[in-house]
């Protein structure tokens, strides 16, 4: 099933990540600022519903989607995020000694039985009593300015927070109580969202022929195209793509003027490819290549190494493969292009195509780093296009 979160809120995603789960993120773009309700409970639910609704316009088939919001109440006063040093420093003074109900709306649409669920969940926090050195030490980290309520119970500002009644994960941003529940009322049972996840390098053939038009088009290929090209030596006469998958990107190289031999696992997508690239193609793993000890001139791997549990196997098997001064161009950093363009904080975890890991494996198979590109990718809802950089090693 594609289950999506509908916030940019590392916190809760984490929350997810660490009870099992992965979602799909799609930031919903909503403006908080201009919306208001008849209580903070009731505009955390508005909002966690906007949030969720918002998502599901954009999307073009089957997923259950989850917003969230999170208000803090005091004195029946709503608290969001301070946005500003001032603001932020102000209200933890007013918080000092007392404690506050953290509200955190829910909201769960799955677009197949066009089931909307909206729930509140509501947990008290009591503060601890700051003195004013504290208050400004913790403006100064930047962390209450960002969050509802000008507090974290699961990073810097857990020390001030003396104790809570009700669910510890509800304050960090999400009920995971709550989520199993409203899950269950559409039909998914939450352990289903534990299963391992299929390959992520098979497809059938309804992904396949939808992959294309999900990744960014012709548009982005050609733009993949043009900076391979502008790393490819002058005179490439062999050419290998690695994940060719549909062949999109292989077919526009094709069209720069360049041979391209390309390799895939997914017999979906290479049925694609065969149209692109006839007589062009085979099936292979990239760890396994049919090809000859240092034959060839360049070797592509575009959106390949972020999706894999390892990518030193492929690493090795290039560098046997390429002849003295051949190349391997590959993208990099994929997830955390796509992480910043949506306004989210970067991946915690390493990444298999995180630059740093690339460059010290690589040496240690006799490929250098000595070029790099960038190339567009689709615009996001909030306007900013991910800039996906692109790598070039050289066979020693």
């Amino acid at each position: 099933m594609r289950f999506v979160l509908a916030s940019q809120s590392p916190a809760r995603l984490q929350t997810l990540r660490s009870a099992g789960v992965e979602p799909e993120v799609i930031v919903s773009g909503v403006d908080e600022d201009n919306v208001t309700a008849e209580s903070p409970g009731e505009l955390a639910r508005l909002l966690a519903t906007l949030k969720a609704r918002a998502v599901v316009a954009e999307l073009d088939d089957h997923a259950t989607v989850l917003g969230c919001d999170s208000v803090l109440e005091i004195d029946g006063v709503a608290y969001g995020k301070p946005g500003t040093p001032e603001v932020a420093r102000e209200r933890l003074r007013a918080m000092r000694g007392k404690s506050g109900v953290l509200h955190t709306g829910h909201c769960l649409f799955d677009t197949e039985s066009k089931t909307e669920l909206r729930e509140l969940a509501s947990t008290t926090v009591y503060f601890a009593d700051l003195t004013d050195d504290e208050i400004d030490a913790y403006v100064a980290t930047g962390e209450p300015l960002v969050v509802a309520g000008s507090f974290t119970v699961d990073g810097i500002g857990g020390p001030f927070v003396t104790g809570i009644e009700g669910d510890y994960h509800n304050v960090v941003g999400l009920s995971l109580p709550l989520v199993r529940t409203m899950l269950a009322q559409v039909g998914i049972a939450w352990p289903s969202l534990w299963a391992p996840p299929k390959n992520r390098l098979d497809y059938n053939e309804s992904e396949a022929a939808r992959y294309d038009e999900t990744r960014g088009g012709v548009e982005r290929a050609q733009a993949a195209a043009r900076a391979v090209a502008e790393l490819l030596p002058p005179g490439s006469q062999r050419v290998l793509e690695l994940a060719v998958g549909t062949g999109i990107v292989g077919a526009e190289l094709v069209a720069l003027g360049n041979l391209v031999h390309g390799f895939d696992l997914s017999t979906a997508m290479l049925q694609h490819a065969k149209i692109r690239l006839p007589g062009h193609i085979a099936a292979a793993d990239a760890t396994r290549l049919p090809v000859a000890d240092r034959r060839t001139d360049a070797v592509i791997a575009i959106w390949l190494l972020h999706l894999l549990d390892d990518s030193t196997p492929i690493l090795a098997e290039v560098a046997r493969i390429l002849r003295p001064g051949g190349v391997f161009l590959t993208t990099t950093e994929k997830n955390d292009a796509t992480r910043y363009a949506e306004g989210r904080e970067p991946n915690t975890t390493r990444a298999q195509d995180s630059l740093t890991r690339l460059v010290a494996d690589a040496a240690t198979h006799g490929l250098v780093l000595d070029g790099a590109t960038t190339f567009p990718g689709p615009t996001r809802p909030n306007g900013n296009a991910p800039l996906y950089p692109l790598i070039r090693f050289r066979r020693t």
